[in-house]
């Protein structure tokens, strides 16, 4: 019994026992293999993703790059009367030249340059010795045809009272009134001849043809400009042409006379704007009873129009030169660009005048890229002061 129950758990105990491996494969083979790819996928892995990373990192970088940053600023709103100041160029009221109107040699002036004289005071003579020959001429050839007139006369007469007795034909004395009307007409040509020549001879003596100051000495003989009244002549912005009417007054300032304001006019304008300038031409008459203003001057016209529209200020680098005409670089979702048309009014230099094409609630790039074009991405860094130059 025991030996039989002793066989039995040793049956058991072998039963209970795992297999024995195989000769010539250990298992430890397996985990050098496992760790072995373990290690060599760890190293790709290494490798690799650092890489990918770094690609990604430099596209967004060179994304971010591509992005061009701007400042903006917002266009500030001018005054909804403006006083527009424009160059202009001073005139006298009349001016006109003085020419011989004869031949011959200047004998005497009277009159220089800066010379006031009065409307027909004598300016200076001419010498025309041809003319007055020619003269001579025509009053001796007058006279002889008087003369021829008067024989001519005289034998009408006495051809007309024979013919009463018929002493002598009807054709003799319609003979001797043909040649007493040609002898009429020989002394009427005459005496014209000789009224041109007094008239030429005239104008031996150069009058000044109204009251004025005597701006030039030439060839020309004289050149008169009658100063106490002037014409200023400006040539008007079309934007702000239905405002600029006649009435209106004017201020004109001088270089020479910095603290000093002289009132005028608009008298007129031109009705048409130039296509050359985009301008309409106005005149503003200045009075000047004193000769303070020179004519020709240059001066600028302070001109104050009532209802003008209201405009813009904008920096004068947020303008954009295109060949289609002129832009402005707006950013009005915060992120993309847009170009906007504009018309400009006045140039104050580091700032000019919007006057049409913006509503004045737009965000302006200030110094624009030349490559920039509607729908762009941008980036804004800095907003300035509204309406500052940069």
């Amino acid at each position: 019994m025991n030996s039989e129950h002793t066989n039995r758990g040793a049956t058991a105990v072998q039963e209970a026992e795992p297999p024995a491996p195989k000769p010539g494969r250990p298992a430890g083979h397996y985990w050098v293999a496992i760790l072995a790819a373990l290690t060599v996928a760890a190293l790709i892995v290494s490798g690799i993703l650092p890489r990918i990373q770094a690609s990604k990192n430099l596209r967004r970088e060179t994304q971010e790059m591509a992005v061009p940053t701007v400042t903006v600023v917002q266009p500030r709103r001018s005054t909804t009367a403006p006083e527009i100041v424009l160059p202009a160029n001073v005139q006298a009221f009349i001016d006109s030249p003085v020419y011989a109107r004869t031949n011959g040699y200047l004998k005497q002036w009277y009159v220089d340059i800066g010379a006031r004289v009065k409307a027909g005071q004598l300016l200076a003579e001419i010498d025309t010795p041809e003319v007055n020959q020619q003269l001579r001429q025509a009053r001796a050839d007058l006279n002889t045809a008087e003369a021829n007139l008067n024989l001519s006369r005289i034998t009408t007469e006495r051809y007309n009272d024979l013919l009463k007795t018929d002493s002598v034909s009807k054709q003799d004395a319609d003979n001797a009134a043909g040649d007493y009307a040609a002898k009429q007409a020989i002394v009427h040509s005459a005496e014209a001849n000789v009224k041109r020549l007094e008239e030429l001879q005239s104008f031996q003596k150069i009058y000044a043809p109204f009251t004025g100051v005597i701006t030039a000495r030439n060839t020309e003989l004289f050149h008169i400009a009658q100063p106490d009244k002037l014409r200023v002549y400006v040539n008007v912005p079309e934007a702000y042409s239905q405002a600029a009417k006649p009435g209106l007054t004017a201020d004109l300032t001088l270089a020479e006379f910095p603290d000093r304001r002289f009132p005028g006019k608009l008298v007129r304008t031109a009705n048409a704007i130039d296509t050359n300038t985009r301008t309409l031409l106005v005149e503003i008459d200045v009075d000047n009873p004193t000769g303070t203003l020179l004519s020709g001057a240059y001066a600028e016209v302070h001109l104050k129009l009532p209802g003008a529209p209201s405009s813009l200020i904008l920096p004068v680098n947020a303008l954009l030169f295109r060949s289609e005409g002129l832009r402005v670089a707006t950013v009005p979702d915060g992120q993309h660009a847009e170009l906007k048309p504009v018309t400009l009014g006045h140039d104050f230099g580091n700032e000019v005048e919007v006057v049409s094409g913006l509503s004045g609630d737009e965000t302006v790039i200030v110094s624009p890229p030349d490559s920039i074009v509607s729908g762009q991405t941008v980036r804004i860094v800095q907003t300035p002061a509204s309406g500052a130059p940069q």
